[in-house]
């Protein structure tokens, strides 16, 4: 099989050809910027690809989800790129540098910009806000699946202490994860992302989707600082593995409860532990796993 697979627009059914039984031969033309997937805030484009499907090779239409890199600005220095879908980056930038100790509140946000190609935000904080010194140089890029940028020990706490334990019955938690997935539809359509969902009182308020599973979190994180959204008794759904990493972040939010499809790391439970988190994972088939 020869050729290289080209940008091209979607057709409708998208399996056509699917029953030729010869090699196939995909066209050498340049790459057409196909109009995304965008509605409904996806990001994504549809390729000509070939598939092998066990019998023979045929020519369909996928829908792949974009990355590109997004350059955050802070009082004018840039501080981060962080390889992304291009989706919510107002959120992802504000919830990176909350994570990172540069924002606390709503208060300390000035104003925020962003470009209308999405691949650039400007933050600019509020007069009097003191920048943390951070411990990387300036501009470091970080890639999808990165974690936290500047390399801080697993040890840093957060400014405050871990609130009271959130408590749910099974049955809410189960209820929730369904409807988690249910709005998680990038995910279905691409196969390419990750999804975080952030959830009080029984309700969903908001769910993230992005190739980086540590930028969903930030995206969380970005939307409860903008909306002045308290997190102390709040819970956050994954559709991932729970790293240290990801239990550093959401110990920075002050959430008590995180519950996940996947399961934790051993550094993952010891954190959670330590930090008095609640820490749910293997939520399949009506079943679950308590590990803190």
């Amino acid at each position: 099989m020869t050729g290289s697979a080209t940008r091209e627009p979607c057709l409708a059914g998208g399996d056509q050809g699917r029953n030729q039984k010869q090699d196939v031969s995909l066209p050498e033309s340049p790459a057409l910027r196909t109009e995304s997937f965008a509605s409904e805030g996806k990001s994504g484009d549809c390729f000509r690809i070939a598939v092998y499907d066990g019998k023979g090779f045929s020519e369909q239409d996928e829908r792949l989800i974009r990355e590109v890199p997004l350059a955050v600005y802070l009082n004018d220095r840039r501080v981060i790129t962080i390889a992304c879908a291009g989706l919510c980056v107002d959120e992802l930038a504000v919830g990176f540098l909350r994570s990172e100790g540069f924002l606390r509140t709503r208060e300390d946000v000035a104003a925020v910009a962003v470009s209308p190609d999405q691949t650039v935000v400007r933050i600019r904080t509020a007069a009097g806000w003191e920048i943390p010194d951070s411990e990387t140089q300036e501009g470091r890029t970080l890639a999808s699946s990165g974690a936290r940028g500047f390399g801080r020990s697993v040890e840093v706490s957060p400014a405050e202490p871990m609130p009271a334990k959130v408590s749910l019955a099974p049955e809410v938690i189960l209820g929730l994860m369904e409807r988690f997935l249910e709005r998680a539809r990038l995910h279905e359509e691409t196969g390419g992302t990750h999804a975080a969902a952030l959830a009080r009182s029984g309700k969903i308020l908001v769910v993230r989707e992005d190739i980086g599973r540590h930028n969903t979190i930030d995206m969380l994180g970005g939307y409860a600082l903008l909306h002045g959204v308290d997190c102390r008794d709040a819970v956050i759904l994954r559709t991932g593995r729970v790293s240290s990493e990801i239990v550093h972040k959401i110990r920075r939010l002050g959430v008590p409860l995180v519950c996940s499809l996947s399961v934790p790391t051993t550094q993952a439970v010891e954190m959670a532990r330590e930090a008095g988190m609640t820490l749910v994972g293997s939520i399949r088939r009506g079943c679950m796993k308590i590990y803190s």
